[in-house]
């Protein structure tokens, strides 16, 4: 089902459950003006059809001693195939690791880490992340401030 399939009561749905996935759908029914039993059936389809893929606790990353956020730039010695596979398994495999992704550009993949303070940063780099395999060169850019940060997609 591709985004045109979509209604606007479904985005309509989609924008309500993106804002507080923990709404009953007695009150989802009432904020998308539907019946309980049709709002039910469109949730239901739209996780049938991949648009919802899961429901999860937002959580503050200070709170839990992971305050300090990273961004890196990672280039690997060598792209091809084996080197891509190897890295995004290790990537997959570092809790740190928020987000990995491989873009075009100057440079590999571009990751999202989170971790308590610029010591443990250092080890994450020097424990973990330079020793993935096919890494080359990083970049690091800690932020100094979190000007937007979302989850939601714009319906």
């Amino acid at each position: 089902m591709a985004a045109s399939a979509l209604d606007d009561t479904d985005r309509r749905l989609l924008r309500v459950l993106q804002a507080d996935g923990r709404i009953t759908n007695a009150e989802l029914a009432k904020q998308c003006n539907l019946s309980p039993a049709a709002t039910f059936d469109r949730v239901r389809r739209l996780r049938e059809r991949g648009f919802i893929t899961g429901y999860a606790a937002l959580l503050d990353p200070a709170k839990i001693d992971l305050a300090l956020l990273i961004f890196v730039e990672v280039m690997l010695e060598r792209t091809t195939g084996d080197v891509f596979d190897e890295f995004a398994a290790a990537a997959r495999r570092a809790p740190e690791i928020l987000e990995c992704h491989m873009v075009a550009g100057g440079f590999d993949y571009l990751i999202k880490a989170r971790v308590k303070d610029m010591d443990a940063y250092r080890g994450f780099l020097g424990d973990i992340l330079v020793k993935m395999p096919g890494v080359r060169e990083t970049r690091t850019y800690a932020v100094l401030e979190e000007v937007k940060s979302t989850a939601r997609l714009p319906l």
